[in-house]
């Protein structure tokens, strides 16, 4: 084959990938342009308000099943930088719907949409003030009994934080792509992991304290910004050729859409807190070190005294690994077990695959450990055995 028909042949090639590509657009782009915003809701799981403190409320999950293991209640706690509605996006995507379908009762904790007038609150407000009120609440529903505890991202540094400090009120701990040690092992880090430790810890004390001062708060807008920056091709391309790979895909672009209501619904992280989160956890890693300070109280890990789930990603671009697998240094080897997700940081919760990953793996942890433990009868005092009969 002569030089003439090899370019000819590779002209035919790119002209025919070319009008695929263009008519996958063409139908992903018809489909598009057929969504309603009625179609696009999420977290439609419904629930009823049961305690209030401030902006923050409690919520609790309507059940779906009438069968419930003897397991304590769970309460899901998220961070400040999202909304918790991502732990309910879609009916098929829900790792709340998959706890209400084996029976557990399942509380939430919706920390409101800070404002400024929010901006002096600090962790001891949200850690001890905030969340702990609500654990109090729930466990004051449970009759007294101690509850679970399950905490996502930075509501995971939160719920670690809080069953250090009151192991009491604790039946069990589960974190998600939560930090703990905020350093990491950065020798071990694969390629594109780490970058946001990487950035925050070369950042001076003065420089965090003027985005803190000048905002009052850490804006919502510029953390989103600063989360995309992470996956830059990612983030370019998917409006353009990420659709149009859907090829018309109906429900692959409404979990697209979806998804994307989600990372545009970031509130202000209020100012104090973010400034505690960035300086003594981040750049600090006071947390670890046993600095770290709630309502005057040193945080230390290794007080967590009951059952611990650790459910980590393994493809984390935002959470390294080793960020969080720190915690099986602190909690005794026969109360911690581990996760881990093949995927992303979000894919924890709405790929269809965690869905029987992790949602599957938590609801079996709660059940396998958190099942009350039943006392034997006392013997009673000067019992004697029946007389044989002759």
């Amino acid at each position: 084959m002569d030089n003439n028909d090899l370019a000819g042949e590779a002209w035919t090639s790119a002209w025919s990938q070319m009008i695929d590509a263009g008519m996958k657009a063409v139908r992903s782009s018809e489909t598009l342009s057929g969504q309603r915003q009625a179609e696009v809701e999420i977290a439609e799981s419904p629930v009823d308000l049961v305690f209030q403190i401030d902006k923050v409320r409690m919520l609790k999950y309507r059940p779906l099943a009438k069968k419930k293991p003897n397991v304590p209640p769970v309460l899901i706690c998220y961070g400040l930088f999202g909304r918790q509605t991502m732990i309910d996006l879609q009916e098929d995507r829900s790792l709340v719907r998959n706890l209400l379908a084996d029976g557990i009762e399942v509380y939430v904790v919706d920390w409101g949409t800070p404002t400024r007038a929010d901006q002096y609150l600090s962790m001891d407000d949200y850690i001890d003030l905030y969340l702990g009120s609500c654990v109090e609440e729930l466990v004051a529903i449970n009759g007294g009994k101690p509850v679970t505890l399950f905490g996502i991202c930075e509501g995971g540094t939160f719920a670690a934080a809080l069953a250090a400090l009151r192991p009491e009120l604790f039946a069990g701990l589960a974190l998600a792509i939560t930090p703990i040690d905020f350093r990491g092992e950065p020798d071990e880090f694969w390629q594109g992991e780490g970058f946001l430790n990487s950035w925050i810890q070369n950042l001076s004390q003065d420089d965090v304290d003027l985005i803190i001062d000048t905002y009052g708060m850490l804006p919502g807008a510029l953390t989103g910004a600063i989360f995309s920056s992470l996956t830059p091709m990612a983030s370019l391309t998917k409006y353009n050729i990420g659709l149009a790979n859907m090829d018309g895909d109906e429900a692959a672009i409404l979990n697209f859409l979806r998804m994307e209501k989600w990372i545009a619904d970031r509130p202000d992280h209020p100012g104090e807190a973010a400034r505690q989160w960035l300086n003594e956890l981040y750049r600090e890693n006071q947390l670890v070190e046993g600095k770290f300070h709630v309502a005057g109280e040193a945080v230390d890990l290794r007080n967590i005294s009951c059952p611990v789930l650790n459910i980590y990603a393994l493809q984390d671009h935002i959470i390294p690994v080793s960020c969080s697998k720190a915690l099986s240094n602190f909690v005794k080897p026969n109360l911690y077990q581990e996760i881990g997700f093949p995927g992303g940081h979000v894919g924890v919760f709405v790929s269809r695959k965690a869905q029987g990953v992790v949602a599957g793996g938590l609801s079996e942890w709660i059940k396998k450990t958190q099942k009350p433990v039943r006392k034997k009868p006392a013997k009673q005092a000067n019992q004697t055995k029946p007389a044989k009969k002759k």
